[in-house]
């Protein structure tokens, strides 16, 4: 049996104002063409299809395109909420989506209530133990919430998530191919650090231990690096499809191709899809940023202008974008010296004057005074906030 794993589309994710679902939109279709090829037996998707709970009806179109194509091939999906989508949406949503060969999880649920998913595939039987986000507000009663401390909290939360994975698994047999699908942070694994940082700590953190070792092959997602959890464990995330963030930068995106059969060790590959928009991160001091700009004036994707400099220079960031207009973040970068703590001191308010406050602090952090034209450009500012907080 062949099985795609995907995960964390994001599909209408915008990025510093910028639309990226057209570049999702083509890995997408890199998934599709793959899967028609290889001919899979069905198609994971573990959770974030979309980047918000009410997506745009283009985000939309693209992931029922993407759907609707996989039945015409033949391919029933499997697909899971992640902490980005709308639980309850996808819920509602479940029976239309059915139509066209999908079978939706909103809502974590155990396997009786339909937690586990029986797919009969050209070849053979597949039996998926469906473990959606579990939101701790929702998966545990308000009962819990107020009657135990946070400490209690927290194990009752992660004790509840185990024995529903552990359920999950009541339907594996001998002669089935035994999976987990799940959207869930595990401990141990390597963070894009463009997750959702509440939601990869703390309650939210789950021990390996949680896993099962009963299913052959665990499908996750909500990690955004591919990675297997460690040498010889069953547990693969998938990783984001496209590069999300500059913390992504320059890293492989795709998916998991995955082979089996009832009772064997899954065969998993990695299968890279194009970076059409790849983001990168160019570091480089005042003094050579326009040969560093140079270089890359034509790289198609976006980039990260980290400039080390002395002092605050006006017209930075139209400097860098008259060469790279395709820089879409540009950090200065001051000497440590100039970043250490400033003393609090006491300030009377009646006798307060921004400017020279203003000066005593750029003084002190970068050890001169600032142009005339920053100051005037700081007054201009310091009114107009004045202004609203007035009104």
């Amino acid at each position: 049996m062949r099985i795609i794993h995907t995960a964390d589309w994001h599909l209408g994710r915008r990025f510093r104002g910028i639309d990226r679902t057209p570049e999702i939109a083509i890995a997408l279709e890199e998934i599709l063409h793959a899967a028609k090829t290889w001919d899979v037996d069905a198609v994971l998707i573990a959770g974030d299809i979309f980047d918000v709970p009410n997506p745009t009806a283009y985000a939309e179109r693209i992931a029922y395109h993407f759907f609707c194509e996989l039945q015409a091939a033949g391919i029933p999906a499997i697909a899971i909420a992640g902490n980005h989508d709308s639980a309850s949406r996808m819920d509602s949503i479940a029976q239309l989506l059915s139509l066209a060969g999908v079978r939706a999880l909103g809502k974590p649920r155990r396997s009786a209530d339909g937690g586990t998913i029986h797919l009969n595939t050209k070849s053979g039987k597949l039996c998926v133990g469906a473990m959606p986000f579990a939101s701790e507000q929702k998966l545990l009663d308000a009962n819990a919430l107020w009657e135990s401390d946070d400490g209690e909290f927290r194990k009752n939360y992660r004790e509840m998530v185990a024995d529903l994975l552990q359920n999950l698994t009541q339907d594996f047999r001998d002669n089935t191919v035994n999976m987990l699908l799940g959207h869930m942070s595990i401990d141990g694994a390597r963070l894009a650090k463009s997750e959702v940082a509440y939601y990869t700590r703390e309650k939210y953190l789950l021990s390996p231990q949680t896993l099962p070792v009963e299913a052959q092959y665990i499908a996750l997602g909500h990690i955004h690096i591919h990675q297997r959890l460690a040498h010889n464990s069953p547990a693969y995330y998938s990783g984001s499809l496209i590069q999300l963030d500059f913390g992504e930068a320059a890293q492989e995106k795709g998916f998991c191709l995955i082979e089996l059969e009832p009772g064997s060790q899954p065969k998993v590959e990695f299968k890279p899809v194009t970076c059409h928009k790849p983001l990168k991160v160019l570091q480089c001091h005042y003094d050579n940023l326009d040969q560093t700009l140079e270089a890359h004036r034509y790289h198609p994707g976006f980039l990260k202008v980290i400039v080390e400099i002395e002092s605050p220079q006006i017209g930075l960031a139209d400097r860098v974008r008259q060469i790279c207009s395709q820089a879409l973040l540009i950090e200065p970068r001051y000497p440590e010296s100039s970043l250490e703590s400033t003393d609090i001191t006491h300030i009377d308010p009646n006798n307060f004057d921004p400017a020279a406050e203003f000066c005593n602090y750029y003084q002190h952090r970068l050890g001169t005074t600032p142009q005339p034209v920053v100051l005037k450009e700081f007054d201009n500012l310091y009114k107009k906030f004045k202004e609203k907080v007035n009104t």
